[in-house]
């Protein structure tokens, strides 16, 4: 995991290294950012397509960890050595903390793959990401915000689709403490931490997450998963939960009430 302090002009050194020798060969210019679970990847034509926009939302702060991760694993399940190019504000690290490249290492990742660029603001950071895009080398690119991000504006959004599909990459845009706005993106999704099933000697369980997909551009949405990460074959599979769970709806009016009750 590499950073720069320049970060304009250093990712644009990179990108020039990476386009003049093509690219790593075994990265995919098409086809399908797949999570392994087949049922999930089948119901949305095969994975999240590569070469287009994608959104990962995190209403609430507390599930931005969620949101990360997930976006990064499933981005780091690409095979050979891809990079992954991880743009964020100096702001978002602070509010959400720094990648922890020993964690990526232990729920199976490769941090030595991830390219981390921190900017200075939001100006900076679609600067970066124009360029980022039109990397055809790289597993992927996770844009990374906080809040409310006024300058991804729908021609903003259509410059980076454009960049993206051009060159193949696929473009993950992190939103988190963020609300949706219109956007040209192929999915969106709203990403929760869901409840693991504790170990032996009471050791936490694997990643689990709740999806929900609010928009898909090539079939119906609102449907809902319950996934783990399974670190040993990289793949996500079925939550392996015991007891009863309350549906993410009702979980979150609970949560809710809860909160206006304090």
């Amino acid at each position: 995991m590499r950073e720069s302090s320049h970060p304009l002009a250093g990712l644009r050194q990179r990108i020039a290294r990476l386009a003049a020798t093509g690219g790593p060969a075994n990265c995919p210019a098409e086809g399908w950012l797949a999570s392994g679970h087949g049922a999930f990847d089948t119901a949305i034509g095969g994975g999240l397509t590569v070469g287009r926009t994608h959104e990962f939302f995190a209403a609430d702060a507390l599930d931005a960890a969620s949101a990360a991760a997930f976006a990064a694993l499933l981005a780091l399940r690409t095979p050979g050595h891809a990079p992954l190019l991880w743009l964020r504000t100096v702001d978002a690290g602070r509010r959400t903390g720094h990648i922890y490249a020993p964690g990526i290492a232990e729920l199976g990742g490769d941090p030595g793959r991830l390219l981390l660029i921190e900017t200075a603001d939001p100006k900076m950071l679609l600067a970066c990401a124009n360029d980022a895009v039109r990397c055809a080398g790289s597993a992927a690119v996770i844009v990374e915000s906080w809040g409310k991000f006024p300058l991804l504006d729908l021609t903003a959004g259509r410059r980076l689709t454009l960049g993206a599909r051009d060159a193949g990459t696929t473009l993950l845009m992190l939103r988190l403490n963020a609300a949706p706005t219109p956007s040209v993106a192929e999915t969106r999704w709203s990403i929760v931490a869901a409840p693991s099933r504790e170990l032996e000697a009471d050791a936490p369980g694997a990643p689990a997450f709740d999806l929900e997909l609010l928009r898909w551009r090539g079939g119906p949405a609102g449907t809902h998963w319950r996934l783990d990460w399974d670190k040993d074959e990289q793949i996500f599979r079925d939550a392996a939960l015991s007891g009863a769970v309350l549906p993410l709806v009702a979980r979150r009016a609970g949560h809710s009430l809860g909160a206006e009750a304090a």
